[in-house]
């Protein structure tokens, strides 16, 4: 990672900590740009009661700092959700799930009043795709999942060796130029095996912050 994508992801992780609301319990996401929030979350001690955390990698993190974890089903409702992406479009549709925590960020966005997406330059896009698409999936019915995405004229590929936080597996659909991603995202979580699809679109980021600019809102 260059010096200068670190530093747009420092920049709108630091602008995403003035929409938190003093008191309040957010949702947390996960990857690189997240670990810039968490960190500045942490410098601000005491500044929310607790976090609902969408990965154990970030629920580590968030305890290293002093943070309480709390479960999504004891809170109810977020008012924000803080989280970065690997794609995104001028609709703020996201391509998510690199670190394979797409299942729990897709449900903590669902339960968010405010979903804030932070990123560097280097995610924005003009049609989603170039970065492989994460799918996950129930292990026993990756090979038929793979199929069902090869006929949509994707290329799957299995990540060998990971398991999601959940037990499951995921498949990177390679090729895919995303013109309607509302559409595949419906048409993918169809399949019978997957779990979700890494497409944030029929809920997509309410406010994109990148480089520490607010461009999407």
């Amino acid at each position: 990672m260059n010096a200068s994508a670190e530093n747009g992801k420092r920049l709108s992780a630091e602008s995403a900590l003035k929409l938190v609301e003093p008191g309040s319990v957010i949702g947390v996401g996960t990857g690189s740009t997240v670990r810039w929030f968490i960190e500045a979350l942490g410098r601000e001690r005491g500044l929310i009661e607790g976090a609902v955390s969408s990965s154990e990698q970030s629920t580590a993190l968030l305890r290293q700092h002093g943070i309480a974890v709390l479960d999504l089903n004891a809170v109810g409702p977020l008012e924000l959700y803080v989280d970065g992406a690997d794609e995104c479009n001028l609709q703020r549709h996201l391509i998510k799930g690199g670190g394979a925590a797409l299942t729990r960020e897709k449900i903590i966005a669902a339960a968010s009043a405010r979903f804030v997406c932070v990123i560097d330059g280097s995610k924005r896009v003009d049609v989603l795709g170039r970065f492989p698409l994460p799918v996950e999936v129930i292990p026993m019915a990756r090979s038929h999942v793979a199929r069902a995405l090869l006929d949509l004229g994707g290329q799957p590929v299995w990540r060998d060796g990971v398991v999601t936080d959940n037990g499951n597996w995921i498949l990177d659909a390679h090729g895919l130029a995303i013109t309607d991603p509302v559409a595949l995202e419906a048409r993918i979580n169809q399949i019978v095996g997957v779990v979700t699809v890494g497409l944030f679109a029929a809920r997509p980021a309410d406010i994109v912050i990148c480089d520490g600019e607010r461009i999407l809102a």
